[in-house]
């Protein structure tokens, strides 16, 4: 069995890992800030951000076959690379639906990163079948490489972008999702040799590297117009916006009359809480709280790892918080939404869940339930 020389070409490896860092930014950014949003708008981000990481996963590995270089023409089988893309597609829908959709918990992250790896696996080896004039011949090293490398990959990246719903985080699982799919893409291809054959045994029409050229041309024109889309968001600047209603409720705030007033609303990643630990006074980022608790005329604030003392009573908390995105569920208790796994309806009463499985749950008084209701079902 004579083996094909292979080559590639860089700049196409290049692109296909810029590629891979578009999809990945586009659809953890879809996915933010869902608890706040409908059930209906939730289905749709989701599925947006389905079509963006699953076409990355897809654009990436075509892009970078386009790359690759033997000194024989082969094509693919249309129908086979279809179906590798709705496979990628798929299983990164599986994967968000249990991330918005279920109780979300350390354990959910894992399946869902774990199911993505596995999809960005079924994906290479389907499209790799769908090669014509050549067949690639597999080593169980390979295999088992870059089996294991996506799914380690690809549970660090939704483990980071999951656990806080922060721009900073949202990053990083961005740089470990390109990487998952370009390096479970070059481990594999790495353990992977080629032979001519004499004829095709297509399921479907051939295409040629020039028309898969004009497929992969046309997925990442739609990535990228959706990463700016998405993207500007970041650009833009702290707008005014109505101070929800809720805030009449707390004394320190002050009436709201039915023409709300317009106050500015600067986001959670722009205010810090003065906490104390150890005796040592530290500034935490809003965006990484969960929610704060009444403690007296003080207030203890719970990130997803740790409890800190706050010297401000919670009617303070309210002034500087509520503006910042935040909820006021109970009159002891201001809630991050972003934070926000489950709301569980008992009776009159409520209560929500976070995905950290070491935090308390915090209880929805009767006169906030309407309001939990609109924000979290």
């Amino acid at each position: 069995m004579e083996f094909l020389e292979v080559g590639y070409n860089p700049w196409l490896v290049a692109m296909s890992l810029v590629i891979a860092l578009v999809a990945g930014a586009t659809g953890l950014t879809l996915t933010k800030d869902l608890s706040k949003k409908s059930v209906t708008q939730r289905k749709l981000a989701v599925a947006l951000a389905s079509v963006a990481l699953g076409g990355g996963i897809w654009s990436m590995h075509f892009l970078a076959m386009l790359g690759l270089q033997m000194p024989i023409l082969f094509y693919y089988d249309a129908a086979v690379t279809l179906v590798s893309a709705l496979i990628a597609i798929l299983m990164v829908a599986l994967a968000l639906v249990l991330l918005h959709f279920t109780r979300r918990s350390n354990r959910i992250i894992v399946a869902a990163g774990a199911i993505v790896g596995l999809g960005i696996l079924a994906m290479h080896y389907v499209g790799m079948a769908g090669m014509q004039l050549c067949q690639p011949v597999y080593t169980t090293l390979g295999v088992f490489a870059s089996s294991v490398l996506a799914v380690v990959l690809c549970v660090l990246a939704f483990s980071v972008a999951y656990q806080t719903r922060s721009t900073r985080n949202i990053v990083i699982g961005t740089l470990c999702f390109g990487c998952a799919v370009v390096a479970v893409h070059f481990l594999a291809m790495a353990g992977t040799n080629f032979i001519a054959l004499p004829e095709t045994d297509e399921l479907g029409p051939l295409i040629s590297n020039e028309t898969l050229a004009l497929g992969v041309i046309l997925s990442s024109f739609v990535i990228f117009g959706t990463f700016l889309w998405v993207g500007s968001t970041y650009l833009i600047p702290p707008q005014y916006e109505p101070v929800p209603a809720g805030v009449a409720a707390i004394p320190d705030v002050g009436p709201i009359d039915d023409v709300q007033a317009v106050k500015p609303r600067p986001s959670p990643d722009f205010v810090s809480i003065p906490c104390e630990r150890d005796g040592s006074k530290v500034f935490i980022s809003a965006a990484d709280v969960a929610f704060v608790r009444a403690d007296g005329h003080y207030s203890q604030v719970y990130t997803m790892k740790d409890r800190y003392f706050c010297v401000w009573p919670i009617t303070k908390a309210a002034t500087k918080l509520l503006p910042a995105g935040y909820m006021q569920v109970h009159r002891s208790y201001l809630v991050n939404p972003s934070m926000v796994a489950t709301f569980e309806r008992t009776k009159d009463k409520g209560r929500l869940t976070f995905s950290g499985s070491n935090l308390p749950p915090v209880p929805v008084s009767r006169s906030r339930l309407k309001d939990a209701q609109t924000a979290f079902c």
